[in-house]
């Protein structure tokens, strides 16, 4: 049978219509009487042949039509508009708007003031016509001049404080366009870097306050942190992820710095003898921590050696930029890429971009983790260097004033040296003091208006910037956060410490899940207010607060918590922690508490 006969016998049942049949038809007939197909291709000699057995490409062939473009498998047309506009214009590469704006002393269009947050700037209007710096203080380690060129910064440029945030990190808020040329000047003048500190980026990179200092430590984790945010910096593929990304660096010792809440954690652990496999310290790998969705970074299954960690981190992220969402910015973190292909084809992936294998191991081979002390965050405590204390000061939500940013610059000098320690609490640690100064440096940090003691609540209180510095906040919290654990500590003495997360918007950057109380902000009936739930924690006491009040006035949430606090105080035993007093009742009964009135 010749070719046109099968290619009408195919014609006839593929499905296509008659008209289209008898084109076909036509012209192959026309073809098959000619006898040829024409072909040319180009040979690696120049020369060309007519030869389509060649295996060369035809180009006298129709143009294919290109398909369309793509970014990591996804239609550019599919992707979100922030996607759309990273495409447009990379970021990174808009210095000329940035020179152009301050020189206009103007704000930028909503697609720029998107590219603006890859320097660390961010347009806060309508909370407040102005932009705020956001920096990277990898592992929250601060030098003493740092801290006083800040606090020059806040002083001539911006409203004269600092906001200390839950990711051991700075900012400076209230900046005119006209300053940001010579705001980020300083920045770099002072070996600080602001890059990548915002949009869809990896955030500072966070590590235990005490890693170096506390005796309890297993591993000294800042020099994994500080090699992190090199490697950030230095890898320019790093920047535009799908969205935002935290990492956290846990060296097993004495302070949390919350590892269970980021995409991904890494925890120090110990290895025994007789367990498979060399004894000594190793890292878990904790993957997929985004509270603020209900859901705490859960065991990978891996043990790394300190020096795989940053290693198989930037494989890790790779994977998730080449493979997260791109179309809906509500499913773009990591735990939606985990959720839709399982952990072990996203170990599959990283192991894929790696030059050595994992090693995966139970978390039954390594020792517990000792206990956390959440309170060893303020006051004077031993370090493991011998005749050696750290103070950690009181910052209530992280407020610090420039006069007090110098102040502590002075007395970290002074009677340290000259380092100082920022936390995930919104405080911040004097280490490397003797001993024999630690009066004096408690008499200095008192002549400037700061202490390292503080209320049991105030203490553990935490809070976002609220609607005084941000859009998306429904309430003050910074002033609720201060005003409510001051009531509390005033009323009901306490010695089990108490964690109080105060957050704005269900963004949750205060964390308000894993608090012992947990402030959500709503608007009632036109007010400010609050969802208040109880019995969050992390680390070894993970778990996620339940909704105790719904939609509460904030003026109106003195009586209930009242009846709570009154509550724990007169009926906990010794030593139960808030925490442990809220998870052994049942919300009816921790309502019934709150509505109970003092007689």
């Amino acid at each position: 049978m010749s070719d046109y006969s099968n290619s009408t016998t195919a014609f006839a049942e593929s499905g296509f219509t008659a008209e289209q049949q008898q084109y076909l038809q036509g012209f192959f007939a026309g073809v098959q009487q000619r006898g040829i197909v024409p072909f040319v291709g180009h040979t690696s000699s120049g020369l060309m042949t007519h030869d389509a057995a060649s295996g060369l490409v035809n180009q006298a062939a129709q143009p294919v039509q290109p398909d369309e473009e793509l970014l990591y498998g996804t239609p550019v047309s599919e992707l979100c508009r922030e996607e759309r506009w990273k495409l447009e214009e990379n970021p990174l590469d808009i210095w000329d708007k940035l020179l152009a704006h301050a020189s206009a002393d103007t704000f930028p269009a909503t697609d720029d003031a998107f590219r603006f947050k890859f320097h660390g700037l961010f347009h806060v209007a309508p909370a407040q016509d102005s932009f705020m710096l956001r920096l990277r203080i990898p592992g929250g380690v601060l030098r003493s001049y740092q801290l006083r060129g800040l606090a020059e910064m806040a002083t001539q440029w911006g409203c004269g404080r600092a906001d200390l945030t839950t990711r051991a990190n700075l900012q400076l808020r209230e900046l005119r366009p006209r300053d940001l040329v010579n705001v980020l000047h300083k920045v770099q003048a002072l070996g600080l870097s602001s890059r990548g500190s915002g949009a869809d980026n990896i955030r500072n990179i966070t590590a235990s306050p005490l890693t170096g200092l506390d005796p309890a430590e297993l591993y000294d984790v800042a020099p994994l942190a500080e090699a992190m945010s090199n490697y950030i910096l230095n890898s320019r593929d790093l920047y535009g992820l799908p969205r935002k990304f935290n990492i956290a660096f846990d060296n097993g010792g004495a302070i949390s710095v919350l590892a269970d809440t980021n995409d991904i954690g890494f925890a120090a652990v110990r290895v025994t003898e007789g367990q498979g496999l060399a004894a000594g310290i190793y890292f878990r790998v904790l993957l997929s921590g985004i509270t603020g969705h209900r859901q705490f970074a859960s065991d990978a299954g891996l043990l790394l050696e300190p020096r795989e960690v940053v290693a198989v981190a930037a494989a890790m992220i790779r994977v998730f930029t080449q493979n997260g969402d791109r179309t809906n910015r509500k499913k773009a973190r990591l735990k939606y890429l985990i959720d839709r292909w399982g952990v072990a084809k996203f170990l599959a992936e990283t192991e894929q971009r790696l030059a050595f294998p994992l090693r995966h191991a139970p978390l039954s081979v390594c020792e517990p983790r000792g206990a956390v002390d959440r309170s060893a965050h303020i006051g004077a405590y031993a370090q493991k260097q011998a005749g050696m204390v750290y103070l950690g000061v009181a910052v209530p939500v992280g407020q610090l004033p420039a006069a007090q940013m110098q102040a502590l610059a002075e007395i970290a000098e002074r009677y340290g040296t000259g380092e100082l320690r920022l936390t995930v609490w919104q405080n911040l640690i004097v280490p490397n003091i003797p001993a024999d100064r630690l009066k004096a440096a408690r008499a200095a940090l008192q002549s400037a208006g700061l202490s390292d003691t503080a209320g049991t609540v105030l203490r553990g209180t935490v809070a976002c910037t609220g609607n005084q510095g941000c859009k998306y906040a429904s309430a003050d919290t910074k002033t609720h956060a201060v005003t409510l654990a001051r009531y509390i500590d005033d009323r009901f003495p306490m010695l089990e410490p108490v964690n109080l997360h105060v957050t704005g918007c269900a963004h949750s950057c205060a964390q308000h899940y894993v608090g012992d109380v947990g402030l959500i902000a709503t608007r009632v009936d036109g007010e400010e207010g609050y969802h208040v739930v109880v019995g969050g924690g992390s680390d070894q006491d993970q778990g996620l607060a339940r909704e105790l009040l719904h939609s509460v006035k904030f003026n109106d949430l003195f009586a209930p918590l009242s009846g709570l606090f009154r509550a724990y105080t007169r009926l906990a035993p010794p030593g139960e922690s808030l925490l442990q007093f809220t998870r052994r009742h049942t919300l009816p009964e921790l309502q019934a508490l709150c509505n109970h009135q003092e007689q």
